[in-house]
């Protein structure tokens, strides 16, 4: 990661070596953006590399739990595994902790950035305010695309649901009432609050995959699960499996959605396979993603990605459909390795934070839309003003 020196003349370091790199503030275009990063998944993420691409320096402000109780409602998840989370996302060049809710030209000026990005939705104080007003008057804003099919809304929903088809059939009754209670804004359905489905593409696994290709010195580290909704539990353990080597070379090995369904049990997972792959893919711990990864680690694939070294975490080996250890391999061969992540936090658990605050969260939600719901009809009224005074303005210098 690198180092959170202040801007100016300095050197940034870079995790895969030792080298620093000298530079001045002048040289390099700064970037910030603003967020809770509540349930951060690979739609922040997205955001997050399209951001870093607007620049060379990328900072992220992120709120505290009292902000975003206040203009929001309650978070999943708290600060400090947001404030994680967020490092731990590889376009991520400099984390703020407790940054304000409202972005202003103080804020980015103490941050040295240049402008602030954000995606094509809107965000909107507890009074119902664009947070971005000033630095867009003053033409330090800058937009990147939202990306469709995902949300926090829609995850949370997924989780309250719990049906066999909570990613692969959005027009069942369930999941349409489930999108209502989320959605009862006043005035219909605002377009940033809702639900789509999201379409994986070949273009999406490039740009979040860093193509890089192990070098000769690299220790190739393997790892395998479900990862489903990537979490701070996953972050940690990760880390630990990136402090296993000099140089590691981490692959992880995600199991298709049977697979999981199979050892897990109840509904898992609830985000399919593609989902999960850009969750992992946007870690900065992981180097590759074997999408649909037996669940057996066998002699072929030690052999074909010539691992050196197999890691598990703490939970229970759940064995294969015959009964076999699915390590078996990687044990005889002596490179299967426990790790310990110090970090206990399952996809169980967040699931049980979010049935258990259901209410607050619905509420949540419909309080949200609302807000932007009154926004839009807002910039509808100014626009047919400005429209009709327009029309007016030009049929006086017809007369």
């Amino acid at each position: 990661m690198l180092n959170n020196k202040p801007r100016g003349v300095g050197q940034l370091k870079l995790p895969s070596n030792d080298v620093y790199f000298d530079f001045h503030a002048n040289d390099v275009l700064s970037s910030f953006c603003l967020h809770s990063y509540d349930m951060v998944h690979y739609g922040h993420s997205n955001q997050l590399r399209q951001a870093k691409a607007m620049g060379d320096y990328l900072v992220v402000g992120v709120h505290t739990d009292a902000e975003i109780s206040k203009h929001k409602g309650p978070p999943v998840f708290t600060q400090e595994e947001r404030y994680k989370m967020v490092r731990a996302i590889k376009w991520v060049d400099e984390m703020i902790e407790g940054a304000p809710y409202v972005t202003t030209l103080e804020t980015l000026d103490k941050y040295n950035c240049d402008f602030c990005v954000h995606g094509d939705d809107i965000t909107l104080t507890v009074d119902g305010k664009d947070t971005y007003e000033e630095v867009k008057r003053e033409g330090r804003y800058r937009e990147c695309k939202r990306t469709q099919g995902v949300s926090t809304t829609d995850l949370v929903g997924r989780m309250l649901l719990m049906t066999k088809t909570h990613h692969s059939n959005m027009d069942n009754p369930d999941y349409q009432q489930h999108t209502d209670n989320f959605g009862k804004g006043p005035k219909g359905h605002s377009p940033w609050t809702g639900v789509s489905q999201f379409l994986q593409t070949s273009q999406k696994i490039i740009q979040f995959a860093s193509g890089k290709e192990p070098q000769p010195g690299d220790t190739i580290i393997y790892v395998a699960g479900a990862f489903d909704l990537f979490h701070i539990g996953h972050v940690d353990f990760l880390e630990m499996v990136y402090k296993q080597a000099e140089r590691p070379y981490v692959i992880v090995g995600l199991h298709f959605d049977q697979e999981v369904n199979r050892y897990k049990g109840k509904n898992y997972p609830i985000m399919n396979i593609h989902e999960r792959t850009l969750s992992v893919l946007a870690c900065r711990y992981v180097s590759e993603v074997v999408i649909g990864a037996p669940y057996a680690v066998g002699k072929d694939l030690l052999d074909h990605f010539k691992v050196d070294l197999v890691c598990h975490g703490k939970t229970e080996v759940i064995p294969d459909k015959d009964a076999s250890d699915p390590y078996a391999e990687a044990k005889k061969r002596g490179i299967f390795k426990t790790i310990d992540s110090g970090n206990n936090l399952t996809t169980d658990d967040i699931v049980q934070r979010i049935i258990e605050n259901r209410l607050q969260f619905e509420a949540r939600n419909q309080k949200k839309e609302a807000k932007e719901m009154a926004m839009i009809e807002a910039m509808k009224r100014r626009e047919q003003q400005e429209q009709s005074e327009g029309v007016a303005q030009s049929e006086g210098v017809a007369h």
